[in-house]
C-alpha cells in the first residue's frame, strides 16, 4: 500500500511579478529554478566557507544516527569554530568527534541572543551575506528571518510545519524534501508543531497506521534551486550530500497575529494559542460528566468545529 502522491511544480526564471501573481496564491509549494542568488553557489566551498567565516563559534547538533528526532532529542548541543565545525560537517568519517566516528553534524544559525534575537545571516554572517542575493518577491516589511543551515550527508530532519512563508535556498548540494498538505494534518500525528512519524519513506504503520492515508508530495533540489513552503505545510528534509542553504520566512499574515516574543518563528499565532487553550478548558471540563455523555458532548463539538471552521476552498 503506497501513500497517495501530489504534484510539486517547476517553475524556470520566475519574475516577482510571476511569483506574486500566478504562483503565491494557489499556496502550494513551488520549485523555482534560474533564479539569480548572485556568487554563493559557485563561491561556497568547504575552504571558502571556513576561511570567510573563520573561527565564529557556533552552537550545532550532533546525532549518530541520520533521522534527527526533535521529539525525543536523539541528538546533543555541542559548540564548535564555524571553520572547524564547516570541515567535521563535509567529511563521512572523522579522526576528531564528540560520540562516533560517523556522527551527523547540523547548524541552524541563531540570533545573537537567541530569546531576543532573530537568525538573520546579514548580522551572524556578513561575509557570507554579501555573496547571496536573497529573491524579494515580498514586502521588506513582511521579512521575518533568514536562517543559515548547514547539514551532513544522509542527514534527515523530523516533519514539522512553520507558521510563515519560507523560501528554502539550496545553495550547495542536493536535497530531496517531502511534503504533506495542512489539511492531511489528522493522519501525520502530530505532537506540537512536529510529527511522531520519522522515517517517512519506511513508516511503521503499526504504530502509525492512518499515516499512509496523507498524500505524498515530494521534490528534489538541486544546487541554485528555491523551495516555496507555504506556511503550514509540514516538510521533511533530507540532505543527500553535504549541503548549504538558507531559508527566508516572511509573514503570510498582519505582524499582529504573531507572537511578539517568537524568535525562531515557530510559535502558533496568538489567536491559535488562545483557541487551543479554550479548548484545554473545555475538555477538562468535559472530564466532570459520565464517559458516555462525554463521549456525546465531545462528538457533538466536533462536529461543530467542522461546521465552523473547516475550509473548502481548497482541494
Amino acid at each position: 500500500m503506497a501513500q497517495p502522491t501530489g504534484p510539486v511544480a517547476r517553475h524556470s526564471g520566475v519574475s516577482r511579478e510571476q511569483f506574486r501573481q500566478d504562483i503565491y496564491p494557489l499556496r502550494k509549494p513551488a520549485v523555482l529554478k534560474g533564479i539569480d542568488l548572485g556568487t554563493c553557489t559557485t563561491k561556497w566551498t568547504v575552504d571558502y566557507l571556513s576561511q570567510t567565516a573563520g573561527t565564529k563559534e557556533v552552537k550545532i547538533h550532533v546525532s549518530t544516527v541520520p533521522q534527527m528526532d526533535f521529539l525525543s532529542k536523539n541528538f546533543v548541543y555541542r559548540t564548535l569554530p564555524f571553520d572547524v565545525f564547516v570541515r567535521r560537517a563535509a567529511e563521512v568519517k572523522h579522526n576528531e568527534y564528540f560520540i562516533s566516528e560517523d556522527e551527523k553534524y547540523y547548524l541552524r544559525s541563531l540570533g545573537e541572543d537567541p530569546r531576543k534575537d532573530i537568525a538573520d545571516i546579514r548580522k551572524q554572517f556578513p561575509s557570507l551575506a554579501e555573496d547571496i542575493q536573497i529573491p524579494e518577491y515580498f514586502e521588506k516589511e513582511q521579512f521575518f528571518s533568514s536562517v543559515f543551515r548547514i547539514s551532513s550527508a544522509g542527514l534527515q530532519l523530523w516533519t514539522h510545519y512553520d507558521i510563515m512563508d519560507n523560501f528554502l535556498i539550496q545553495i550547495t548540494g542536493n536535497k530531496r524534501v517531502i511534503l504533506y498538505n495542512p489539511r492531511d494534518a489528522p493522519y501525520l500525528y502530530l505532537a506540537g508543531t512536529k510529527s511522531e512519524v520519522l522515517n517517512v519513506d519506511n513508516p511503521d504503520l503499526e504504530k502509525y497506521p492512518l499515516f499512509m492515508k496523507a498524500r505524498r508530495y515530494e521534490c528534489s533540489l538541486e544546487a541554485g534551486d528555491v523551495l516555496f513552503i507555504p506556511a503550514l505545510w509540514f516538510h521533511n528534509v533530507i540532505s543527500e550530500e553535504f549541503g548549504v542553504g538558507v531559508n527566508v520566512f516572511w509573514k503570510h499574515l498582519p505582524s499582529e497575529c504573531y507572537d511578539k516574543t517568537d524568535t525562531y518563528g515557530n510559535k502558533d499565532p496568538t489567536a491559535a494559542s488562545r483557541a487551543v487553550q479554550i479548548l484545554d478548558r473545555a475538555l477538562k471540563t468535559l472530564e466532570e460528566l459520565p464517559e458516555e455523555y462525554r463521549d456525546f458532548y465531545a462528538r457533538r463539538m466536533v462536529l461543530r468545529i467542522q461546521e465552523k471552521a473547516y475550509s473548502t476552498n481548497y482541494e
